[in-house]
């Protein structure tokens, strides 16, 4: 199933027509955009497809055959799209599950061979920098930073505090695929499993405030599909508008609460939900679970510091409009 949205592909005036792809765990996505001279990107045609990626290279240390045909059957399918809406610039970034793959060289020469560009697997920081670039140019003015911008992948995590720049940033091996397949094996999951999860993620988060002080955050911003899904579901929303998720301001407890909910229900009963994009029903209860622990313990370390976090921002502007913007 593709998720789109797209305006005419009129040929832009001013600036330039770029193509950003970006390949996680999880999903794949494409946007073209304009981006002018002073930074303003104006979407053109943005799409996403769930093809797990990674499917089991938490275990096996490899990217699966069938999930390799259909990540390439996917780019193929965005390299027509860039053709047709005449982007002159284009960017393929890969993330968490193909630097952990150790035959990643065959997914290379698909990509090369669909698109002609050479993929980049990105760093954990790069990654973490280029969510921080999209996530503030949709979120800057009209809140206050620093900005702590969280992006829920399905392999791994970034996290990123800064005000203008990133200042501290890390990758952490925490998402809702990895820690479904780690950890959530029972539909719905048991307590037992649930609990095992969460001392994982919360060991990571420890290790994680080392480098990231968490209490200097004054905005927390979430990205991605697990923030967006447990957004839509706190908004209740009938179906996925992507207009009413896009800087949403949730109380703490509304999140946390919505998060709880989706890790407890089966995925017959996600499914149900009209929001829910069929591939990610399986994962959303690890992803909820996650982000729960992320709010929670950004809330209780900018409350030590003598702040309150009472609310967290939802943003749909992300990775993907980082690497766009890169290209201008």
């Amino acid at each position: 199933m593709t998720e789109r949205s797209s305006i005419a592909p009129a040929v832009p005036t001013t600036g330039t027509r770029v193509a950003a792809i970006d390949c996680g765990t999880n999903s794949i996505r494409l946007l073209v955009a304009d981006v002018d001279r002073d930074g303003t990107l104006t979407e053109v045609d943005r799409r996403l497809q769930i093809v797990r990626l990674g499917q089991g290279v938490d275990r096996t240390g490899e990217l699966a055959p069938e999930a390799l045909a259909r990540t390439l059957e996917a780019t193929r399918e965005y390299a027509a799209v860039i053709a047709q809406t005449g982007a002159t610039r284009v960017r393929f970034v890969a993330t968490s599950a193909t630097r952990d793959a150790r035959n990643r060289q065959e997914f290379f020469d698909g990509v090369r061979a669909a698109v002609g560009v050479d993929p980049e697997v990105a760093s954990g920081r790069e990654e973490a920098e280029l969510s921080f670039r999209g996530a503030t140019a949709g979120v800057a003015g009209q809140h206050a930073g620093p900005y702590l911008v969280v992006d829920l992948g399905g392999g791994s995590t970034e996290l990123v505090l800064g005000t203008t720049t990133p200042e501290a940033a890390l990758s952490l091996d925490i998402g809702s695929v990895r820690m479904t397949e780690r950890h959530l094996h029972t539909d719905p999951p048991t307590e037992a499993e649930v609990e095992a999860a969460r001392a994982d993620v919360r060991a990571a988060l420890d290790e994680a405030a080392r480098t990231v002080p968490f209490g200097r955050t004054v905005t927390l911003v979430g990205l991605a599909g697990s923030v967006t899904s447990v957004t839509a579901h706190a908004l209740a929303l009938p179906e996925y508008r992507r207009e009413r998720v896009h800087g949403a301001v949730l109380g703490v407890d509304e999140v946390l609460a919505a998060s709880d909910d989706l890790l407890h229900r089966s995925r017959a009963e996600r499914l149900a939900l009209g929001f829910m994009h069929p591939g990610r029903a399986d994962v959303i209860g690890a992803g909820a679970l996650v982000w729960a622990e992320v709010v929670r313990r950004v809330r209780d370390d900018v409350a030590a510091a003598g702040g309150t976090l009472s609310d967290v921002v939802t943003s749909e502007s992300d990775i993907l409009d980082g690497i766009a913007l890169s290209l201008a």
